[in-house]
């Protein structure tokens, strides 16, 4: 069987290629047929029924692939050859890099070469987007609220800190994809993932330059006093809000160094491994991408149990929303295992061994141009040059395949970023979740389901070994299912009602109800008077807590026994504090002037510390659907990516390899909501 050359294949390892020109050799050795086990030096080579010198020997010799790899030095298949002997006639010596080993610069381990296959570069790789997507996607997401918390930041300027990350990736993107293209892919991979590292210990800086969090919560402050002269100890944070360029600072080395992994990363693997095998090996990969914010979410929300100053001790409880866990531990352990991880990456040669017989066997499934602008893709030398950019670009455009999978993915994309930015924090809010809780009910969602539609997709397309036209429909198919299940968020829980924001007080009302009445009426808001805070005419200090002399300043929110949310046990009017539960361990606080609870069953005046929880039941059948959204999103990820790298020529490519990412395109189109 003849083995096809590819001729859009580029190649740059030690190994080297024999290409047989159309006419058939003449006085030389057959190279159809390997020479005989007991052949001798200088004896006649390749006399089997199809050699040249064999007589009736019939027909054109056919193409073979030569690689260093798979002959002994000074031979190739039978074919003698001298250390000053000519190149046989009719065979093109394309020569190419001496160097396959792995090491670092003129340290070349022999013990270590035993890790210079694709496999090792798969799992290091796999091991850098796991911490990547840990760290970027996984502790930023969880930790974002209990930053503003304790660096007295705004909504808007954690959205610019979770943006400067995209704005870090538009920035380099095509400088890196471009130069790194041409260039040695694991070494810009080993730094990019040294430089991510960097971003994560300056993003942990902040909690080591500032004064221990400490906020007071003594019995007179938050209770109702009438004669108050220091309402309360000022909590630390008034004036940190400036830090938020530290951490926009850090996010900005984040985004620069997870560029090449994404990029770069994709592309080594593909060109390093069989063709058949590429979506398997690049679906594993992204697989680990998509475990990272997963354990991001579950090692989060454990990190944030914890008080953020572990030397010190507290009264609080992770469900005060004054309570700030230790947000910083995520960091510095994520930071130390990248720079761990990058030091092997950077060992790696610039092809490995073999290599160059994956990419010349491929077939090309590139869109065809009927401008004969392909003709000048195929050229080996195109795209070398900075100069051949602006045309790879042009090609690229030329390219309704890959732009329009581009645009699925930077749609997709782009919709995966704010779901994964802000889902935990909606958790939070429309079922009145902890932010542990939320981050802890978001990783179990993302973990099998991204995690498994990521491995799942890569694997069908290698099972069913799917063309870019069946790749393209299977993708369709995926994206229906998910339109259909994204109506689940039409679904809304009511908000729990604060009294004085959302509500008004209905201490003056509610004395004529009981609490089994308070609830029917709760289930029809309208009767309960529910406000939005554009059309809110009452404020918080009403004629129940006139007297208290209680602050803004000091949110602690407690659930009165009438299931109304006050803004603090101060503006609830309460006077003591009863007992602790002990189920929860949650203050009880008495003699609540504002709060009417049930009579008969010794509620009245009563009130828990903490948020109230909601009387919403959607959560299980939220939770499924989103399920399914997260499973058939992620399960045409690793195909539409195998549908671009296919659809784009290899000396195209090479230059853009950010292309070949339908991710990436999301950096050019849109950012992540503020």
């Amino acid at each position: 069987m003849p083995v096809l050359l590819n001729a859009d294949a580029s190649f740059s390892s030690k190994q080297e290629l024999l290409d047989l020109q159309d006419c058939p050799l003449s006085g030389g050795p057959s190279l159809d047929t390997p020479s005989p086990p007991d052949s001798q030096t200088g004896s006649p080579v390749g006399s089997g029924p199809r050699s040249p010198l064999n007589p009736g020997a019939d027909g054109p010799v056919r193409p073979h692939i030569f690689t260093g790899a798979s002959t002994l030095p000074g031979q190739l298949y039978g074919v003698e050859t001298r250390p000053h002997a000519e190149t046989p006639m009719g065979l093109k010596l394309i020569p190419t890099d001496p160097d396959q080993l792995c090491g670092w610069g003129a340290l070349v381990p022999k013990a270590v070469q035993v890790f210079n296959t694709p496999r090792w570069v798969l799992f290091f790789l796999c091991v850098a987007s796991f911490l990547q997507g840990m760290i970027i996607n996984g502790f930023i997401n969880t930790v974002v609220t209990s930053i503003e918390r304790r660096f007295d930041l705004r909504s808007y300027q954690a959205g610019l800190i979770a943006s400067s990350y995209d704005i870090a990736a538009c920035v380099c993107l095509a400088f890196v994809s471009y130069f790194g293209g041409t260039g040695h892919k694991p070494r810009w991979l080993g730094w990019g993932v040294v430089i991510m590292a960097l971003g994560s210990l300056v993003f942990a800086l902040p909690h080591f330059t500032t004064p221990p969090y400490q906020v007071s919560l003594t019995e007179p402050t938050v209770m109702c006093s009438v004669n108050r002269t220091s309402p309360c100890q000022d909590k630390e944070g008034g004036g940190l809000s400036s830090y938020r360029f530290v951490f926009m600072l850090g996010q900005f080395l984040h985004g620069v160094g997870a560029t090449p992994l994404y990029t770069l990363g994709v592309t080594y693997l593909d060109e390093n491994v069989k063709s058949n095998y590429a979506p398997v090996y690049i679906g594993i990969f992204y697989t680990a991408a998509i475990v990272g914010p997963a354990a991001g979410y579950l090692l989060g929300g454990y990190f944030l149990n914890i008080y953020t100053e572990i030397h010190l001790t507290t009264e609080m409880t992770p469900e005060n929303p004054l309570w700030v866990g230790a947000w910083w531990i995520g960091f510095l352990a994520g930071g130390a295992a990248a720079l761990l991880i990058a030091f092997p990456i950077l060992g790696y040669p610039r092809q490995l061994p073999g290599s160059q017989e994956y990419v010349a066997m491929r077939v090309s499934e590139a869109h065809q141009l009927k401008d004969g602008s392909q003709a000048t893709a195929s050229d080996p030398q195109f795209g070398k040059s900075v100069k051949d950019m602006p045309r790879s670009v042009l090609l690229l455009l030329k390219n309704p395949p890959f732009l329009f999978l581009c645009l699925a993915g930077a749609t997709e994309a782009t919709l995966i970023a704010g779901v994964s930015t802000f889902g935990p924090k909606f958790l939070e809010s429309q079922f009145s979740l902890s932010a542990s809780e939320a981050a802890t009910w978001f990783g179990y969602m993302v973990v099998p389901a991204g995690g498994g539609g990521t491995f799942l997709g890569g694997y069908i397309v290698k099972r069913l070994n799917l063309r870019c036209r069946g790749i393209i429909r299977f993708c369709m198919m995926c994206a229906m299912v998910s339109l259909l299940a994204i109506f689940i968020f039409l679904i809304h829980c009511p908000n729990v009602p604060m009294a004085g924001v959302t509500a008004s007080y209905q201490y003056d009302v509610m004395a004529k109800h009981q609490l089994d009445q308070y609830k029917d009426l709760y289930d029809k808001p309208g009767k309960l008077r529910l406000r939005n805070s554009s059309s809110l005419d009452e404020s918080l200090t009403v004629g129940c807590n006139a007297g208290c002399s209680c602050v803004r300043e000091l949110y602690n929110p407690v659930c009165g026994a009438d299931g109304v949310m006050y803004y603090s046990p101060c503006h609830a009017g309460c006077s003591s504090i009863n007992h602790t539960d002990g189920s929860t361990g949650k203050q009880v606080y008495s003699g609540c002037s504002c709060v009417v609870g049930n009579v008969s069953w010794g509620e009245e005046g009563f009130a828990l510390t903490g948020k109230c929880g909601s009387s919403c039941h959607h959560m299980p059948a939220f939770l499924s659907f989103l399920f399914i959204i997260i499973s058939f999103t992620f399960l045409c990820s690793i195909p539409a990516l195998t549908a671009t790298l296919r659809g784009v020529c290899q000396t195209a490519r090479d230059p853009l390899d950010w292309a070949s990412s339908g991710l990436w395109c999301a950096h050019l189109v849109g950012f992540q909501d503020p």
